[in-house]
């Protein structure tokens, strides 16, 4: 017998006929002698439909009410399945996160997991039934209900997975699996059979909207594996496991890219200590995440300084550095939000020379221009013109021999 979690988003059970769908597949896999426990997400739009209420009621909602607001969400989800598989004919018990119990930190509207108590889902497994549980949802010291953030049933499914030393934790989406890219930029992507979770963590963070990027790092800590699959077909998706020797000899897994990038530049900065703490300081006190940094050789004691920040926070990042750059006595920031990042990555590269330079010659065989570079062990990334995002990613993945020949035979 094994212990097996899954976890189905929004759109999977976005109405009852596919709440009843997925009713029966979790009961086809208990027939097969395995323990169930079943994570949801709220219904597909149930979300956004609690936050236009609470827009509706005031300006700046309270974010400890706008947390209760938004799990009743999973709630019903969580409920529903229930029912459906009782009116199948097999016991089924739905538990909130507080139940669990799920234990999170403070943070409204973005809580993070530190405990999972286990005792109230193997009672109600050891009675044979199939426990449905809220994602996205969880409780503080202070018995407040909590929230994950977007994407935080993902996070939620593994933490229990982990809690539980589940077999596997499967993870069903409306697609079915990990591609080398984005199928609907690059028609000859395939469907990757595994992935390594460090790989997979690096797709999640340069704009794969797979799997949650949280999810990921507690399935790595706690060497999960995660299945990634349809909840609309039978197929077998991608795995998500630890690394292995064999996944070595694969120079590039993937190819990513990100349009959700602005950059911005301080000229002429003062060349002395404390200076970029002085620049960032304000920038990372309101939470922005700032991604690459280049620092320019210093001249005459100045030099320039770039980096790049999610476009949504552009302009609120502009107001602040320009503050500093004045108090500091920078010449002038200037910005560009008309850029794009596009990466390679694989593990293969610790263990192969040539991969930048590669990347870098097919870019300039299309006139793309680099502007900035960044790297890790297993990717590099490149920031472009976003006009180039789709010429660049289908060059590099035929480049790398990623390109599904089948598929495009066809």
């Amino acid at each position: 017998m094994a212990l097996v979690v899954q976890k189905y988003g929004g759109t999977s059970v976005g109405s009852i006929e596919k709440i009843k769908l997925v009713a029966e597949r979790v009961i086809e896999c208990y027939k097969e002698g395995n323990q169930m426990v079943v994570v949801l997400s709220a219904m597909a739009g149930q979300t956004d439909r609690l936050i236009q209420l609470a827009g509706e009621m005031t300006v700046d909602p309270d974010p400890r009410e706008l947390d209760v607001l938004m799990s009743t969400g999973e709630q019903v989800s969580v409920a529903l399945l229930a029912m459906a598989i009782r009116s199948m004919g097999y016991e089924a018990c739905s538990l909130l996160g507080f139940q669990v119990a799920v234990h999170t930190n403070h943070l409204y509207g973005r809580a993070r997991i530190f405990d999972i108590e286990t005792d109230r889902i193997l009672q109600e497994l050891k009675q044979n039934k199939i426990v449905t549980v809220a994602g996205f949802q969880g409780l503080d010291d202070r018995g407040n209900i909590t929230t994950l953030g977007r994407g935080g049933s993902d996070t939620t499914a593994v933490a229990i997975a982990a809690a539980l030393e589940a077999d596997v934790c499967e993870v069903f989406t409306d697609v079915d699996g990990i591609y080398t890219t984005d199928p609907a930029i690059c028609p000859k992507a395939k469907k990757l059979e595994i992935i390594s979770y460090d790989e997979m963590l690096e797709m999640a963070s340069l704009g794969a909207k797979v799997l949650q990027i949280r999810s990921v790092e507690f399935a790595k800590k706690y060497d999960v594996p995660i299945h990634l699959r349809s909840t609309f077909t039978k197929e077998r998706g991608t795995m998500v496991i630890a690394e292995t020797k064999d996944m070595e000899k694969v120079l590039v897994s993937g190819v990513a890219y990100s349009k959700n990038e602005a950059r911005v530049t301080i000229r002429k900065v003062p060349d002395q200590p404390g200076i970029a703490s002085r620049i960032f300081g304000p920038v990372f006190e309101s939470g922005i995440v700032v991604d690459m940094i280049v620092q320019n050789t210093s001249e005459d004691g100045l030099t320039d300084m770039t980096f790049t920040v999610p476009k949504s926070d552009f302009y609120k990042t502009l107001k602040q550095v320009s503050d500093v750059a004045q108090e500091i006595g920078a010449e002038k920031v200037i910005g560009d939000e008309d850029i794009a990042k596009v990466s390679v990555i694989g593990v293969g590269m610790r263990s192969h020379a040539g991969v930048a330079r590669k990347m870098f010659e097919v870019l300039a065989r299309e006139n793309i221009n680099i502007l900035m570079i960044s790297t890790s062990e297993i990717k590099i990334s490149c920031i472009i013109e976003e006009k180039y995002t789709e010429l660049a990613v289908r060059v590099l993945h035929n480049a790398f021999g990623l390109d599904d020949e089948q598929k495009g035979d066809q």
